[in-house]
């Protein structure tokens, strides 16, 4: 698609030839001869670039510059004049021009400026897009779910997304904790700064500490230059601490600090940095009855818990598993070249007894694998049945027949001619989806009198 140009000049031979010029060389270019005219057609049409004459009959093109950049943030401007000043050249950059220009430049200089800052603007159009795209997927809107459970946990998010407030999210693990971080991000003020996730369980207390507020280079061995921490790259955002109740109770203490003050000590390092980031903490656990068993500080928990949020496990929502089973199927199904993926009734149904101890993150697992194992019919529709589920969801059954009934033996041989015919024999990635060890592929295999 060709990039499209706005030419604003009162001079219409001028206007006329230069839009001509660039026509020839492929764009679409639209044309102004005043200011309130090209203001008009900014705010109806997508332009890449806009160039601009500075002396107009109702403006001036260098103070038209940031009219047009609040507009549209994306679009270049370029500045045309007769007599071009220094002054004015700088004022059009500061202003947020692309560039400063003088009439009767010849078109090696005027088309290759053009070209340049067509392909500054189609990239900031595109950065754009992704970032709309982004933001869609962590809307609240996008998360799953009807019941008074789950809209209830939305509808306090929603409330505490637009101040400035420490959000402790709370429940199970694999309930969607991250998601609702992300959302409560997406909806706040701070949505244009970054989102910085850390899980605080996963790392040692001297990794975690220089994670979290960086140190100075010396600080310890290895430590050769100065680095930042995750506070100091979500200034204007948000940094999400999961699993909170793993945070050895010094590091406790530095956050506290940080919570209160907004300001952190380096690591080696005397002299404070200040911070201006929200904080979302999340945890499985109860914090209040690790702070009586003195694993977890008390001033700590009173200042993460002002605004807390218990999410719902997903055996508390069972009506939303068909819903969130469907959007998994459809994301999985792409990834492995299927079409049309159908849920059966039966597979529903397997699905909504499941006890679920694992949440939304087993169930989208046991999808990803159910779509892995599936065939595609003869009509491109890939059907979804109760014998891919893992054995303990199916109850002995193999088949789609509720009556039939195989022995424990033939249930597990079948499985395994199953994801070998998935996988072309190969034994290593067979053995990765059985979730079992290779040694032990090997001698089922035997076992069974399965091809090896």
């Amino acid at each position: 698609m060709a990039a499209t140009l706005l030419l604003i000049d009162d001079e219409s031979r001028l206007r006329q030839l230069l839009a001509r010029i660039l026509q020839l060389e492929g764009y679409t270019v639209l044309e102004a001869e005043n200011a309130r005219a090209g203001l008009r057609t900014l705010e109806r049409e997508t332009v890449h670039v806009i160039i601009c004459d500075v002396k107009l009959p109702d403006g001036n093109g260098v103070e038209l510059t940031t009219r047009f950049k609040q507009l549209a943030p994306a679009t270049e401007v370029i500045v045309l004049t007769a007599y071009g000043t220094i002054a004015d050249g700088v004022l059009a950059i500061q202003n947020g021009a692309f560039d400063y220009i003088t009439k009767g430049d010849d078109n090696d200089r005027i088309i290759p400026l053009v070209s340049r800052a067509v392909d500054k603007a189609t990239l900031q159009f595109r950065v754009r897009q992704l970032e709309e795209q982004v933001g869609k997927q962590h809307r609240f809107e996008s998360i799953i779910g009807h019941s008074p459970a789950i809209q209830q946990a939305v509808a306090l998010a929603r409330r505490v997304a637009v101040t400035d407030t420490t959000v402790l999210l709370t429940g199970e693990t694999g309930t969607g904790k991250e998601v609702f971080a992300q959302a409560i991000h997406t909806a706040s003020l701070r949505r244009k700064g970054p989102f910085v996730a850390i899980n605080c369980g996963a790392l040692g207390k001297d990794i975690l500490e220089s994670e979290l507020f960086g140190h100075r280079a010396g600080a310890f061995t290895g430590a050769s230059r100065d680095q930042k921490g995750l506070f100091a790259e979500a200034d204007k955002g948000t940094i999400f601490l999961d699993e909170i109740g793993e945070m050895p109770l010094d590091l406790q203490a530095k956050l506290l600090r940080v919570l209160e003050t907004h300001e952190f000590l380096r690591v080696g390092d005397t002299k404070p940095t200040r911070t201006d980031v929200r904080v979302i903490a999340a945890t499985n656990r109860s914090l209040e009855a690790e702070a009586t068993a003195n694993h977890f500080r008390l001033d700590l928990y009173y200042r993460l818990s002002v605004f807390s949020i218990q999410l719902p496990p997903l055996r508390d929502r069972r009506d939303d598993i068909p819903e969130l089973a469907e959007l998994f199927a459809r994301q999985d199904a792409g990834k492995v070249g299927r079409r049309v993926v159908q849920l059966s009734p039966g597979f529903v149904q397997k699905l909504k007894r499941h006890p679920w101890k694992g949440n939304i993150r087993e169930l989208k697992n046991v999808i990803e694998r159910a779509v892995i194992l599936s065939d595609t019919g003869r009509d491109g529709v890939t059907e979804l049945t109760p014998d891919l589920l893992p054995y303990e969801m199916q109850d002995g059954i193999v088949s789609t027949d509720p009556n039939a009934i195989v022995d424990l033996a033939t249930l597990e041989r079948q499985h395994i001619g199953r994801v070998l015919r998935h996988t072309g024999g190969n034994k290593t990635e067979s053995a990765r989806l059985l979730g079992i060890g290779l040694t032990t592929l090997y001698r089922k295999l035997a076992e069974y009198g399965l091809e090896a």
